[in-house]
C-alpha cells in the first residue's frame, strides 16, 4: 500500500503576517506547499491529508481541491482548541492550538498507512521525497521510524530567527536525541540560539529536523496518552506546545521504537517571514531554469 503524506497547513502565520500557506511564490502562482505534493507524487505517494483549521478551509479548497485531486486521494482534518482525544479531562483555557503534535494527532481517522508528515510552508528538495517514500515502503516498522535530517547551516532565515530541532545521532544512524532550540540566528560570523536571556553557539553542520518525518500508523496510539499527559502538565500553561520532536525523543529515549536519521545536504526554503518571499521566488525560476519543475506545475 502506498505511504500517505500528511501536511501540517494550521498555523496562524503570525510572523508571515497572513494565510502564507496559500501565497503564491512559483512562477506560475504555485504555493510552496504545491511543490511538496508534486515531489511526493512523483516519489509514490499514494495519499495526502492536509491538516487545516476550519476557518481557512474555504481558500483552501478553493485554490488546492481541484488541482490535484485527480492524481491522488485527498482528505481533511481539522485541528481546533477544543480538537481533543477522550480521557483529557474538561477544555483548559487556550488562545490558538496545541503544536505539532496535536497536529498530526488530529489525523488518526484518516491515516491507516505508514506516513510522513512536513509542514505545509516548507520546501524539502525533491531528493527527500523520494528517500522517505522508500523508508515508509520498505523500512517503517512498529518500532521504526524516521525523519529526514538536514544541515543547520541550509535551514535559517535572513530576515530572522528560526526554531530547529538539534539531533544527536549514534553511529548506526540513530536518533538518540533530538532538543528543541528556539530563536537560531546568524550572528558575528557563527549561529546561535538564545535560551535564559544569552546566547549560545551551535555548529553549522548540525544534523536538524524540519518536520519532515516517517511514522508507522501506531504513532497515533502513542501521541494520544503523551498529549493527554502533556495536558493535564500544563493546565495552568495556555501558552504550552506539544510539539513533535518532545513527542518522539520520548519513545526513542524509552526505547519504544528506532528512528533512522536519513541525511539531507539540498537547502530548505521557507517564508517564515514576509521578507523571505524573495529569496524563495527567486529559488523555484532557478530549480525551474535546471528543469527539476516545469514552469507550470499541473500543466497536463
Amino acid at each position: 500500500m502506498k505511504p500517505t503524506l500528511l501536511i501540517l497547513a494550521a498555523g496562524m502565520g503570525s510572523r508571515y503576517g497572513g494565510l502564507k500557506q496559500v501565497d503564491g511564490v512559483g512562477p506560475a502562482g504555485e504555493a510552496i506547499i504545491e511543490y511538496s505534493i508534486y515531489d511526493a507524487i512523483r516519489a509514490g505517494f499514494g495519499k495526502v491529508v492536509f491538516v487545516i483549521r476550519k476557518d481557512i478551509e474555504a481558500p483552501f479548497r478553493e485554490k488546492f481541491g481541484r488541482k490535484f485531486e485527480a492524481k491522488i486521494d485527498t482528505a481533511y482534518a481539522f485541528q481546533e482548541i477544543d480538537s481533543l482525544p477522550d480521557g483529557v479531562a474538561g477544555q483548559p483555557h487556550r488562545e490558538k492550538p496545541w503544536g505539532t503534535g496535536h497536529a498530526v494527532l488530529v489525523a488518526h481517522d484518516v491515516v491507516r498507512t505508514p506516513f510522513a508528515v512536513i509542514n505545509a510552508d516548507d520546501y524539502y528538495g525533491i531528493s527527500g521525497f523520494e528517500t522517505m517514500a522508500r523508508f515508509l515502503e520498505q523500512g517503517c516498522a512498529p518500532d521504526r521510524y524516521s525523519m529526514i535530517g538536514y544541515q543547520l547551516s541550509n535551514t535559517l532565515s535572513e530576515a530572522g530567527f528560526v526554531n530547529r530541532g538539534i539531533c544527536e545521532v549514534d553511529s548506526r544512524g540513530f536518533l538518540s536525541d533530538v532538543v528543541e532550540r528556539h530563536k537560531i540566528r546568524q550572528q558575528d560570523g557563527g549561529i546561535f540560539y538564545e535560551e535564559d536571556g544569552g546566547l549560545h553557539p551551535l555548529h553549522s553542520g548540525a544534523i536538524v529536523s524540519m518536520n519532515f518525518w516517517g511514522f508507522h500508523a501506531n504513532i497515533f496510539d502513542a501521541l494520544r496518552q503523551q498529549f493527554i499527559d502533556f495536558v493535564e502538565q500544563n493546565r495552568d500553561n495556555p501558552k504550552s506546545e506539544f510539539y513533535i520532536p518532545f513527542a518522539v525523543n520520548e519513545l526513542v529515549q524509552s526505547g519504544a521504537v528506532r528512528l533512522s536519521v536519513l541525511p539531507n545536504d539540498e537547502k530548505w526554503y521557507g517564508v517564515t517571514y514576509r521578507e523571505d518571499r524573495e529569496m524563495v521566488e527567486q529559488a523555484f525560476q532557478q530549480l525551474v531554469k535546471e528543469g527539476k519543475y516545469p514552469a507550470k506545475l499541473w500543466e497536463k
